[in-house]
């Protein structure tokens, strides 16, 4: 048993996808979320600028001594994710991984489409994630510019939405995909709207259902989880302001939302690269 808290954190927002599945799945757990929305967005980034910025957000955590560590955003996974587990002595796991596996299982026709952000996309993390676990597999990634910044303003509904879904969209209809992978936990959020869109015969994929999954195999192959007979809590840095941060996590936790307080990126800075 480890009453430690577990450590979470994301570009933004949307890693409180992830973070209330987790809640919902392991009631008994603390957590600490780390949103770095005055860094926000992390798509349009380099690989290099975005692994230092996971670094010096992993390397905070870790200070606060958590004993597990989920890199709830897929952009800095795929940036940095080997990478971190390389040089920091601490259990990682991150958002490609958990969501390729459970694709490669879901597909009846071996086609898997793949919506995330430019700089996931260009990684490859998820094609050479999903290839390793099934060489057959035909794989369409379609990167998404605009969709995580439109989702973290508020937007989940407007006719400019629908129709930037739309577009995403159809390249993986067209190549006749019958399972997606939201690769950004953004996405989550405009699921029934992805849906439709997609229609019935096409199943989603959501990190958030498959990041708190490997967390419970985690905690349990490792012998670290709380006491199951516990409440567990949670509390809330970000980089950016907190009222704001407040306002739209709220929609994306829908839970109770306080215990916030703000990290100043200076201070992350001065930890470095390693």
């Amino acid at each position: 048993m480890d009453p430690r808290p577990i450590g979470m954190f994301d570009s933004g927002v949307g890693g409180l996808t992830v973070l209330h599945e987790c809640l919902v799945s392991h009631p008994h757990e603390d957590f600490i979320y780390l949103g770095d929305t005055g860094r926000f967005p992390y798509g349009p980034r380099s690989s290099e600028e975005i692994r230092a910025f996971a670094f010096q957000i992993a390397s905070h955590l870790l200070l606060l001594d958590v004993k597990l560590l989920v890199v709830a955003c897929n952009s800095a996974t795929a940036a940095a994710l080997p990478w971190l587990q390389e040089m920091l002595s601490a259990s990682i796991i991150g958002a490609v991984h958990p969501e390729a596996e459970a694709a490669a299982q879901t597909t009846r026709n071996r086609r898997v489409g793949i919506l995330a952000t430019e700089a996931t996309v260009a990684s490859g993390s998820y094609e050479r994630s999903l290839l390793n676990l099934d060489a057959g597999l035909g794989v369409f990634s379609q990167p998404c510019p605009k969709l995580a910044s439109m989702i973290q303003s508020g937007d989940v509904s407007s006719p400019e939405m629908v129709e930037t879904v739309k577009g995403y969209a159809a390249p993986l209809k067209q190549a006749g995909v019958d399972t997606v992978i939201l690769g950004c936990t953004h996405y989550p959020l405009v699921t029934p709207m992805l849906q439709r869109v997609f229609g019935r015969g096409v199943t989603l994929v959501n990190s958030a259902e498959e990041i708190a999954r490997e967390v419970g195999e985690v905690l349990e192959r490792r012998e670290i989880g709380n006491d199951p007979a516990r409440e567990g809590k949670y509390s809330f840095l970000c980089t950016g302001d907190v009222d704001t941060f407040v306002e739209v996590g709220a929609r994306f936790l829908q839970m109770p939302f306080e215990n916030v307080q703000r990290v100043d990126t200076a201070e992350l800075e001065r930890i470095g690269v390693a």
